[in-house]
Parts: C-alpha cells; sequence; structure tokens
C-alpha cells in the first residue's frame, strides 16, 4: 500500500491489530497493495488534526503466497461487501420501524404495563 497516499489509512486498536486501508475502497487486495497506477491517488501533503501515538505502527504483514494479479480476490470481497450491505440495510430498517413503533406508543404504552385498567 502506499503510505504516503492522501487516501491511506492506518488505524491500530488495543488488541494489537492494525487496520490498513484505502479510503476510497479502491484497493482489493489491501493491506498489501494498491492498484498499479490508481488515477485516484494523490500525495499525503499534511496531516491536519490528527493525534499521533508515539508508537510505531506496526510492519504491514507478507504479502500471501496466494496473492495473485487476476481480479479474483477483489471480485470475492466485493461480493463479501454486497451481502453485508444487504444485511445492514434490512437491519436498519427493522431499527428504524422498531424505534418509529416505540415512538408512537409514548408515555402511554409505557405506563401501561405497570398501571392496567381494571
Amino acid at each position: 500500500m502506499r503510505a504516503e497516499c492522501k487516501y491511506f489509512e492506518s488505524r491500530s486498536y488495543p488488541t494489537g491489530e492494525t487496520v490498513r486501508k484505502c479510503d476510497l475502497d479502491l484497493a482489493p487486495e489491501a493491506p498489501w497493495r494498491c492498484p498499479e497506477n490508481c488515477s485516484s491517488f494523490e500525495p499525503r501533503l499534511a496531516d491536519v488534526n490528527w493525534a499521533h501515538g508515539s508508537l510505531i505502527t506496526p510492519e504491514t504483514p507478507a504479502e500471501p503466497a496466494s496473492l495473485g494479479n487476476d481480479s479474483s480476490i477483489g471480485d470475492l470481497l466485493d461480493a463479501a461487501e454486497e451481502i453485508v450491505n444487504a444485511v445492514a440495510q434490512q437491519t436498519r430498517a427493522e431499527v428504524d420501524a422498531e424505534r418509529a413503533r416505540a415512538a408512537r406508543g409514548g408515555l402511554r404504552s409505557k405506563l401501561s404495563k405497570w398501571f392496567r385498567k381494571g
């Protein structure tokens, strides 16, 4: 990955894991490679408003031998992303519907389970 690209992002987590990615989602073989001659590459000029830690980001893991030059990896990751996005949209719709039902009920429905007529 081109760490000097404006769209490169590296993030470390308390567990020690580090994520390296392209913010434009143009590097299907991240964290190992960016596309050759990426048309969106822009050099990073400055980091503004970011807090940099004192620790050094760990090295990028070695590129696996199975990483090829064909588009199969990108195609597989695109298919997986479509599945996740479909589930996320469905889940979001369910949560929105649940919130709408709760909002319609208001205080009366919340109190009715404690104070019943009768």
